[in-house]
């Protein structure tokens, strides 16, 4: 008689898998430790809204306390898809109403989200504690009063990129007199008129939550009413400041200064809205300890820049813009020599860092694992030195700003940079290609490049072939994004066993056609495969195309502009 471990032994063991992936590989062992591990879990991750339905989430899961939920397509985000392509929260807050009224953390991304379903959460959820929004769209800040006013156990409130109808400031002094558990506030995004921020209600609010230790600040904050709150916050670790351009006396600024040095805690930086050169001084005392620095906002001079990193030694993670140039990454590489994380983005449409920043950053900063390097141009001789130097990278992004750039020393295309960046780089799993590459270049990555999980492709390659070389050899991909690329059906269809594995495809401006597409559905009934028109498309070429996996079929609220093919059906 075969061993059976007991489901109450396995529920206690449980408790210690805390990763999404390996719960999800238990589940697989037999149905009873399906059964268990779906009794057992308390969060869970859906990476793609439409791959289940919320009666297969509530079944599957029945005690869960906190819900992860990725809605549209990354590609939402550059203006690929119509914003009312989909993603709605509000069928999924109908039914945690009725089946987790436990609930205690949401975090959404890409949503549409309205006040109405703010209101629900807000009505539904008693001990609910943690919401987070980023990139989401369709609510107002009526909405997100009626969370601060009736969350009274709140402790996060994340607002990150969200497109937000602006009606009043209330949302910011609804929160009840006796509240005091706000633990992490978030509202750098959230744009209003200066009037409407209730600064002396936002005081109160900080003052009386002992545990604050994340307050991001929009620009409508300016630096004397930051010197005040952070008075009211001494123990913040993350701190996201306003406006930091107010016409200040040297004597309010030492005051600001002063309430920065009292900040003992402080491990994380952003913010700094329209900085004045002059005031970055005062940021010095908090550096020495910071662990994240986010100057992606700040358009600041190379030698202020240059002085300010010179301070931050102990930098793990830095966002910055690529006016610093060339010499402001070689002073990163001079002081932060334990930094893990870099993304450079640009100030304009040129570009103003090259491969000389790349090499610096990779011989002053061994221990980076990411970086995201928008640049003006770039050679396979500096690609070959970073990945030698940096063998630990999991995240190369390269962004040439420039479609179809060549090594700009040699003039041949960039095979055999981002070859050697697949060959060193052994745990390899996000890249985004750029520049002029053939399907060499895919070649590599399906030979090399065994770890990779999300790849990003736009103006690259020769040939169906190269998208066959990553199918191929990339067995633990699950996001491939191509964009502006010479592939048709053929390489469409290279896929069509593999896409199941996978949790979506993208392709737009290809060689894709309409039948190539409904033929892939047919294939795998397990796939939806969606064409998003436009004005451009052609009766037969295909302009945008979604593939993901679903067990839920075609879904219900497609624009009449998007045709989905899965399941059988097509929903037009």
């Amino acid at each position: 008689m075969p061993f059976t471990f007991p489901d109450e032994v396995l529920e206690h063991v449980l408790v210690f898998v805390t990763c999404h992936r390996d719960r999800n590989a238990v589940s697989l062992v037999c149905k009873a430790w399906c059964k268990t591990e779906g009794w057992s879990r308390r969060k869970v991750f859906i990476g793609n809204c439409y791959a289940l339905s919320p009666e297969v989430l509530v079944r599957r899961f029945p005690n869960i306390t906190s819900v992860i939920m990725k809605g549209r397509p990354r590609f939402a985000d550059f203006g690929f898809v119509p914003a009312n392509w989909g993603a709605y929260i509000f069928p999924w807050i109908q039914a945690m109403a009725t089946h987790y009224p436990w609930l205690q953390e949401l975090r959404l991304k890409r949503m549409v989200v309205n006040d109405a379903s703010l209101a629900k959460i807000a009505q539904s959820f008693s001990s609910f504690r943690s919401l987070s929004l980023t990139s989401c769209i369709g609510f107002s800040t009526d909405g997100l009063a009626e969370i601060t006013r009736h969350c009274r156990c709140l402790a996060e409130l994340e607002l990150q990129e969200n497109d937000i109808e602006f009606r009043s400031g209330e949302w910011l002094t609804a929160f009840p007199e006796t509240y005091t558990s706000l633990v992490s506030l978030n509202f750098s995004t959230v744009h209003c008129k200066e009037d409407y921020v209730d600064v002396l209600a936002l005081e109160h609010l900080v003052a009386r939550c002992p545990l604050l230790k994340k307050l991001k600040l929009n620009k409508e904050i300016n630096l004397e009413q930051l010197q005040r709150l952070l008075l009211r916050a001494p123990n913040l670790v993350e701190l996201g400041t306003g406006s930091y351009s107010q016409s200040l006396t040297w004597a309010e600024l030492s005051e600001l200064q002063s309430a920065l040095d009292k900040c003992k805690s402080l491990r994380s930086l952003s913010g700094i809205w329209e900085v004045v050169p002059e005031f970055v001084q005062t940021l010095y005392p908090v550096c020495p300890n910071l662990i994240t620095l986010n100057l992606s906002d700040v358009l600041l001079p190379t030698a202020d820049f240059s002085k300010l990193i010179s301070y931050c030694q102990k930098l793990q993670q830095l966002l910055v813009q690529d006016d610093v140039g060339d010499k402001g990454l070689k002073a990163v590489a001079m002081a932060c020599k334990d930094l893990r994380e870099l993304r450079v983005f640009p100030a304009g449409e040129e570009g103003s860092v090259t491969e000389e920043g790349l090499v610096a950053i990779s011989e002053g900063c061994p221990n980076l694992r990411k970086i995201l390097y928008f640049c003006k141009q770039m050679t396979n001789a500096a690609m070959a030195t970073f990945a030698r130097n940096c063998q630990r990278m999991t995240h190369f992004r390269l962004c040439i700003l420039t479609p179809y750039e060549t090594d700009c020393v040699t003039k041949e295309p960039l095979d055999e940079g981002f070859g050697a960046i697949c060959r060193e780089c052994k745990d390899l799993e996000r890249l985004a290609l750029s520049g002029l590459l053939t399907d060499k270049t895919f070649d590599y990555i399906g030979q090399f490049a065994k770890k990779l999980e999300t790849l990003s492709v736009a103006f690259a390659g020769d040939s169906d072939q190269g998208m066959h070389y990553i199918l191929d050899g990339c067995k633990k991909l699950r996001k491939l994004e191509i964009r502006d690329c010479p592939f048709g059906d053929e390489a469409l269809l290279a896929g069509y066993s593999k896409y199941e594995a996978m949790r979506s495809l993208w392709m737009s401006t290809c060689k894709v056609t309409r039948s190539g597409c409904q033929f892939l559905a047919e294939k795998n009934p397990n796939l939806n495969v969606e064409i998003i028109k436009d004005s451009e498309g052609t009766e037969q070429h295909v302009e945008k195309v979604y593939v993901y996996r679903t067990i839920a079929g075609c879904r219900s609220d497609a624009l009449s502009s998007v045709e989905i093919y899965g399941s059988g059906n097509i929903s037009i």
